[in-house]
């Protein structure tokens, strides 16, 4: 390849950056596709040499699946930035353009985070055509748009973004210079999806209003040739995880939805917990209980699967640099998904509360199929009020810094004895709640509600008069004529 040919690569820009950094997440629609919020902005590194201009091509490597694109807006820092003050960081941002920030998610497993494979490709960072001035524009008033063979995927603007442009490069600064040319690629909003090979994708940047367009980035899939050298590296490797968020969604990823299926919440929701919790024995689970808890409303069934809020003791030093802000607390509430049953672990203690009012009808609107706490509740008749199926150790005034730090979420936590992982299956009734591995639930349900029935036929025996030697248990006989008139039925 020829200097000039090269050189082409970097017509959408002033020169060759010297260091392209691009944000994890940024965009609200991003965060609530992807299930979970940050409370700071994180970062990770693409080559310079991934760049590529408006018209080009990128390869999608043959036996790979999974090309996703992501439309974002670049930042091209124009005077040196070290250290600046939020106030003053726009100064150092000279133009702002459109960018495709394309990932190979087969290769994503494998680099924790760092994407140094799944997005360092060449060609994987288209950015242009044109630069827009960025002393022309508020930073808080551009509007990104994507399309797919012409079908508008992506639409969203930067005054909904979880960071300010200018923040991503105050942060930056904190910990490096940030040389003329470098480029910050400030994150996608929800849209981006797989695409294949024909397939062509724009990207464009303008600021309604002012007549200030980046024009459209277009980049047109190929197929690629060729495989990867197992003896050199790893290979490529697609699982559900990948190919759900490679697609946005598992719908459109043609994957089952996670979570219960309609059919199992409805044998679930017909199976006292104790049942469950008879049946889970027999497996050898007998620590599988949430104590201590009791329903505000016990006449409704909690069903729902695990999403954990883990508390830790209060330390005021911690306290001020975990439990303000856009905690942990505040993250988990905002994220809880449809049919999902937030666990809070406070460790047992009643004197203070764990949640109020506001947010449990975050967790109501949010699609939550409840709460629980072993810890206590504020506002206690308004959080009833809000109708939502919440089990607690009761009411306390007390706010949370008073005994916890919020401290983390979607991690293996305690409840009220029993430990709770993500996914884990919740079901709970007036007697309690109880925690059933979700490869089990199929199963204990069918086995519990075979019970039930079973159970119900004795005690009609037992009102006609029958002593319940032999009959609960029952024994052969007793079965047998169970059987016969089951089977009968």
């Amino acid at each position: 390849m020829t200097e000039e040919i090269a050189d082409a690569r970097f017509t959408g820009l002033p020169q060759r950056p010297g260091k392209i950094i691009a944000v994890h997440v940024a965009y609200p629609s991003r965060a609530a596709q992807r299930g979970r919020t940050p409370a700071q902005p994180s970062y990770f590194f693409k080559p310079s040499s991934s760049v590529s201009a408006s018209g080009a091509t990128i390869t999608r490597p043959a036996g790979t699946e999974l090309l996703a694109f992501e439309g974002e807006i670049a930042l091209v820092i124009g005077e040196p930035a070290r250290s600046v003050p939020l106030e003053r960081a726009w100064d150092h941002v000279a133009f702002v353009t459109a960018s495709n920030d394309f990932g190979l998610y087969d290769l994503r497993a494998s680099d924790k985070g760092s994407n140094v494979r799944s997005k360092g490709g060449d060609g994987y960072t288209p950015i242009g055509p044109e630069l827009i001035d960025a002393r022309t524009i508020d930073p808080a008033g551009l509007r990104l748009r994507t399309w797919v063979d012409g079908e508008l995927a992506q639409d969203d603007t930067t005054d909904t973004l979880l960071f300010s442009l200018p923040q991503f490069v105050a942060d930056l600064s904190q910990h490096f210079t940030l040389e003329t040319g470098d480029v910050i690629l400030t994150g996608t909003p929800a849209g981006s999806t797989v695409v294949t090979p024909g397939q062509v994708v724009e990207v464009e940047v303008d600021a309604p209003g002012t007549g200030a367009s980046s024009g459209r980035l277009l980049t047109t899939v190929v197929e690629g040739s060729g495989s990867f050298d197992p003896g050199v590296g790893s290979l490529p490797a697609v699982d559900d995880q990948q190919r759900t968020e490679a697609w946005g969604s598992r719908d459109a990823a043609g994957l089952a939805p996670l979570g219960l299926s309609p059919e199992l919440r409805d044998k679930l929701t017909r199976t006292p917990v104790a049942g469950l919790s008879q049946q889970l024995r027999k497996r050898g689970l007998n620590n599988v209980t949430i104590d201590g808890v009791r329903p505000l409303h016990p006449g409704q069934k909690l069903v729902g699967t695990a999403k954990t809020l883990r508390f830790v003791p209060n330390r005021e030093d911690l306290f001020e640099s975990h439990g303000g802000g856009y905690n942990a607390q505040k993250r988990a509430f905002d994220a809880v998904g449809e049919g999902e049953v937030l666990i809070i672990e406070a460790r047992g203690v009643d004197s203070s509360g764990t949640l109020g009012d506001v947010l449990a009808i975050r967790a109501k609107a949010r699609g939550a199929a409840g709460i629980v706490t072993d810890g206590g509740v504020r506002d206690l008749d308004a959080v009833t009020a809000v109708g939502l199926p919440v089990y607690t150790v009761g009411g306390h005034p007390a706010v949370l810094g008073r005994r916890h730090v919020p401290w983390d979420i979607d991690l293996t936590i305690a409840c009220g004895g029993a430990t709770v992982q993500p996914g884990d299956v919740i079901v709970g009734d007036a007697d309690g709640v109880i925690v059933i591995p979700p490869d089990l639930a199929e199963e204990v349900a069918d086995a519990a509600l075979a019970q039930e029935d079973a159970d119900a036929w004795v005690a009609e025996k037992v009102a006609e008069g029958y002593p319940v030697k032999e009959l609960f248990p029952m024994n052969a006989q007793w079965r047998a004529q169970y059987d016969a008139e089951r089977n009968g039925r």
